[in-house]
């Protein structure tokens, strides 16, 4: 692990740990490396005459969109996923949507919850790629102490009522034999997205520049590596885009909600 990784781990070894950190308002920062082994989540948040057909989308687009947990309308909790969780103040960082247009990013929710709000938490990447770790495939952006690149595609979602627009994929550059056992290690976790979508020509997929990720930090891709992409939990921030719900709550990039499930218990096989 980077020195970063490391400190992070150290900071916040357990799901409840980085919640009150970030509930007490001492770490804005992404998540990755926080609470190691434990199961973190994308969010999405939205009023309840959205929310039948956001779930509907959510089931006929498993790949970019796992759904790990929805609440009861006006509930911020979300029992099944952790103990005391609050999704108004868990999370270090989040976005605010009007009409489909960020208009903000706040590190806590609480003025604008509301009692018709369902809150979503979709499968993160994140639990893979500490299956990927140990199984001794590297990871750059891991490294390098970044966010994983993310890129809007032209590869369409299927609709769901108001929901539909581009697939986000997450970047992850490979040599081909690591690339190999990656296919084969991610395919046992279908709740934090699987297997890569695609792998090899960005531009096949609608990517001009690896290098100008819509969301998250760049990185390299080396001569002899391949780059291999994901279907990625910040799918829903590019439909509500396209979307247009009159309200909207997500996660910023990389700032995920940090649960008490094991990433060891959510494998397939």
């Amino acid at each position: 692990m980077s020195a970063s990784t490391s400190s992070l781990a150290a900071l916040a070894p357990t799901g409840r740990d980085a919640r009150l950190l970030m509930r007490s308002g001492r770490y804005g920062g992404h998540t990755a490396g926080m609470a190691p082994g434990h199961v973190q989540g994308n969010l999405a948040i939205l009023p309840k005459a959205q929310a039948d057909d956001f779930l509907r989308f959510c089931q006929r687009n498993p790949k970019p969109c796992p759904l790990l947990a929805v609440s009861e309308p006006g509930d911020p909790a979300l029992p099944t996923l952790g103990d005391d969780i609050d999704i108004r103040s868990d999370l270090p960082l989040y976005r605010v949507w009007r009409d489909g247009v960020l208009v903000d990013e706040v590190e806590d929710i609480g003025t604008l919850w509301r009692d018709d709000l369902v809150s979503f938490v979709i499968g993160c990447s994140f639990s893979f790629e500490e299956a990927l770790l140990e199984a001794g495939v590297p990871l750059r952006h891991v490294a390098e102490g970044r966010n994983v690149a993310m890129y809007r595609t032209n590869l369409p979602t299927v609709p769901a009522g108001i929901f539909q627009g581009p697939l986000v994929v997450s970047m992850r550059p490979m040599k081909a034999a690591d690339a190999i056992r990656a296919v084969q290690v991610t395919s046992r976790f279908p709740q934090v997205h699987g297997a890569p979508v695609h792998i090899g020509r960005p531009d096949l997929i609608g990517i001009a520049d690896l290098g100008a990720p819509d969301f998250g930090e760049p990185v390299a891709v080396m001569d002899d590596e391949l780059p291999v992409f994901w279907a990625c939990g910040v799918t829903p921030q590019s439909v509500v885009m396209a979307a247009k719900p009159s309200f909207c709550i997500t996660h910023a990039p990389g700032c995920m909600l940090v649960t008490d499930w094991l990433n060891h218990r959510i494998a397939s096989f």
